[in-house]
Formats: C-alpha cells, sequence, structure tokens
C-alpha cells in the first residue's frame, strides 16, 4: 500500500501535504495533552509494531504480495490521533531511509495507513466494543468482547486506507495525460486500480491485519494491562511497571528476528512496480516517470550493500525499530510529566 515516487503527480502530492499539515499538528497537540511523559517511550514501542507488521509480505496468487499494518492497534492503545503521529513516523523512516514509499508521496501515505485506518479501524472498534465492558474483569467477557471489537475495526480500517490509495491510483490518469491521450503519472483508471487494491485487503492481507491486530492486542492486554492509556480495568493512566513491559519488548524483538519471513513472498504490491516493470505492463513510459524524482535511500529494500538478504532484513528491522524508540523517548522528554498511581485512600 506504500505509493512509490512518481505513481502520484506532484501537484496530487502537494494536496495531500497541505491536508496533512494541519491533522499532523492536531495529533501532535493531542499527544502532548493525553500522554504523559512516562507514557511516550511505549508509544515508541507501539509504531515500532506496526513498522515490523509492515515488513512481513504475504503473497497471492499471481505474484503480487501486500502487508499488515497494525493502525487500529496503536490506536485502541494509545488513542486515534497519536497513531496518526506514530504511524507517520514509521511511515517517514521506511520511506527515508529504506526508500519503501516515495518521499514526495509520504503525505499520501501518511493520510491512508496514518489517518484514515486508525480512525476507521477505531471508530469500528468503540462502536462495537461498548462503553459498559470497559470496567469488565480483563479476564472474562470484556476481554473477548474488545478483541472481536478490535479485528473487525481493524478489518475495516485497511480496507478503507486500501480504497484511499486505490482512488489516489485511479484519478491519475483521468486528471493527467498527454496529448495522445497516454497517462504521465500511474496509467490505471479506477475500474482497475480500485478492485486490484480491494481484491487483496478484502481476502488474505486483511486477514493479516486481524491476526496482528487481535494477536498483539491479546498478547498486550494479559501481559502489560498497564502499557496503553486505558485498560479494561477502566480508564485512568497508569504506568506499566517495567518488568510488565519486558515481555512486550520481547515480542517486538522476536518480530524483528522474523522479519526475514517477508522474503519468501516474491514479486512486488500491487502499484509499487518500477518504473521499468510497469513500462513492461502498460507498453510505454509514462513520461512524468520517467522525469521524475528519485530518493537514494540509505538501506534501499531493507538490504544493506553484500550482506545475505535475511541479515539485511533482520538489520533493518532492529535500525527502524531503535529509530522509532528513540524518537519517542526524545518526545517524552519534553512532554509534560503527569503519574496517575491510582486511588487514594487517605486516614
Amino acid at each position: 500500500m506504500h505509493i512509490p515516487e512518481n505513481y502520484l503527480s506532484p501537484s496530487t502530492c502537494g494536496v495531500f501535504a497541505v491536508a496533512m499539515v494541519p491533522l499532523w499538528m492536531r495529533a501532535a497537540r493531542h499527544v502532548r495533552e493525553e500522554v504523559p511523559r512516562q507514557k511516550m517511550p511505549l508509544v515508541g514501542v507501539a509504531a515500532a509494531f506496526c513498522f515490523l507488521a509492515m515488513m512481513f509480505n504475504i503473497p497471492l496468487p499471481g505474484g503480487t504480495t501486500g502487508h499488515a499494518v497494525a493502525g487500529t492497534l496503536v490506536a485502541i492503545l494509545f488513542g486515534p490521533w497519536t497513531a496518526t503521529l506514530a504511524i507517520s513516523m514509521a511511515l517517514a523512516i521506511q520511506a527515508v531511509m529504506f526508500g519503501d514509499g516515495g518521499i514526495l508521496a509520504l503525505p499520501a501515505n501518511c493520510f491512508n495507513m496514518a489517518f484514515v485506518l486508525p480512525m476507521c479501524g477505531y471508530a469500528v472498534y468503540v462502536l462495537l466494543r461498548g462503553r459498559e465492558e470497559r470496567h469488565s474483569d480483563a479476564a472474562g467477557t470484556g476481554l473477548g468482547r474488545e478483541l472481536v471489537a478490535a479485528g473487525v475495526g481493524s478489518y475495516v480500517g485497511i480496507n478503507a486506507a486500501a480504497l484511499c490509495a486505490a482512488i489516489e491510483f485511479g484519478v491519475q490518469p483521468l486528471l493527467f495525460s498527454d496529448a495522445a491521450g497516454r497517462a504521465l503519472y500511474c496509467p490505471y483508471p479506477l475500474w482497475v486500480s480500485v478492485p486490484a487494491m480491494l481484491a487483496g485487503h478484502l481476502t488474505v492481507w486483511g486477514a493479516a491485519e486481524v491476526v496482528f491486530t487481535v494477536g498483539i492486542l491479546a498478547f498486550v492486554r494479559r501481559v502489560a494491562p498497564d502499557f496503553g492509556l486505558g485498560s479494561l480495568a477502566g480508564d485512568d493512566v497508569r504506568v506499566a511497571p517495567a518488568r510488565a513491559t519486558r515481555p512486550v519488548l520481547a515480542l517486538v524483538a522476536a518480530l524483528a528476528v522474523l522479519t526475514p519471513l517477508g522474503l519468501l513472498a516474491t514479486g512486488d504490491a500491487w502499484g509499487e512496480w518500477s518504473v521499468g516493470d510497469l513500462a513492461a505492463q502498460v507498453g510505454y513510459t509514462p513520461a512524468g516517470m520517467a522525469h521524475g524524482w528519485e530518493w537514494a535511500s540509505l538501506m534501499p529494500d531493507y538490504s544493506l550493500g553484500a550482506l545475505p538478504a535475511w541479515l539485511g532484513y533482520v538489520l533493518s528491522a532492529a535500525v527502524g525499530v531503535a529509530a522509532l524508540l528513540v524518537a519517542f523517548r526524545l518526545l517524552g522528554a519534553q512532554a509534560p510529566s503527569r503519574v496517575d498511581f491510582g486511588p487514594r485512600h487517605d486516614g
């Protein structure tokens, strides 16, 4: 779902940049007001789950691949606006350091995966979960209902994001073409892009999103119920003890080590081909893409020089996770200190 460089026109990218700036500003304000300093490093851990989920490529028959995002997971743990900021940072690291998604297309990718996905997913989650379950026993029906709501919400969220990406692809040939009628950027119209994008997300990749979201959420609720901003035991903000977060960090490390499984899926995701591969499909090179801008990433395609592909993948996962953890720890140093140690019993 990562839109590469030059698939969208510069003006389209500019529109999304203008749209995302106020959304990022509002997200930053929500994080500053709602997430205490002691919890900020945990947002980095949640963002790491998204970063790693997007490295596990899953194939479909026909040679195309896709991935989960786990954006609804971050929204459930820390709220949808915090998820917008966290996923945006994960996408920025992917684009700048690993060339996964275009630099100019970053605002569009953030709109789809960091805004639409968590907002839609969280809205469905809240609707299905119901307020009365927030004070249920975490080991009983409360957790079960939350996991069902999280699964449905995550499925809706990733498909909403995929639909947005498909529309962004599909309007390009309608808006930008040369005198001969050939597309300047993405050459596939809406009646091709929408079914092509949704076919995989309504089936395999939507299911993968559910598995990642429900599996990680169930694990976190069991081993570190105070990991997020609220839990099934109530909506108060408590600081998770360091020993309780160790299993969560261990899960992050395990996922990082397992990321080379994503190499088993051969082929590219739909709409993420190189210019040469795209030209072979449509019979010409769109002029806007032929003369477009390219960014030289440090570790392109999660590789590092002559190292084996699997080792490059593991190192890339470690670098990406470390960057997110450091970034949110630094943000936490600037945030206000607000700690809730639970109810007091005076006298």
